[in-house]
């Protein structure tokens, strides 16, 4: 046996305003919609992981989910274009990752993040 995918669920009222942050902030597609279900994705071979916290570094809130992009001032460039409040600033962390913290539309806190090269 061996697990195929984990999918992240975030309970709305309002699935539509989904697209605006998972669709136009982050890039993602929409492979499914049916209206009352959204599923967004992008066809990689990301690594199937689940992390467990007690904090999410830097004295922060442990984040619902983190997101790892390729370029994260671009995605903290067009976060803050699109008015998205950044609530923990774009920083280096001594563990060798640059990240962001935001919440979606739904008040799920959400940790953008790009490993140092």
């Amino acid at each position: 046996m061996a697990v195929r995918r984990i999918v992240a669920n975030i309970a709305t009222g309002e699935v539509a305003a989904a697209k605006t942050f998972y669709s136009d902030l982050l890039g993602l597609d929409v492979l499914m919609d049916f209206g009352w279900i959204m599923t967004f994705g992008a066809q990689t071979d990301a690594p199937v992981l689940i992390s467990v916290a007690s904090e999410g570094g830097s004295g922060t809130e442990v984040p619902g989910l983190s997101i790892e992009v390729d370029d994260v001032d671009a995605v903290h460039d067009r976060a803050v274009e699109l008015g998205h409040p950044i609530v923990y600033p774009l920083t280096d962390e001594p563990w060798g990752v640059r990240r962001f913290y935001l919440h979606d539309p739904f008040g799920t806190l959400v940790n953008i993040l790009s490993h140092a090269d």
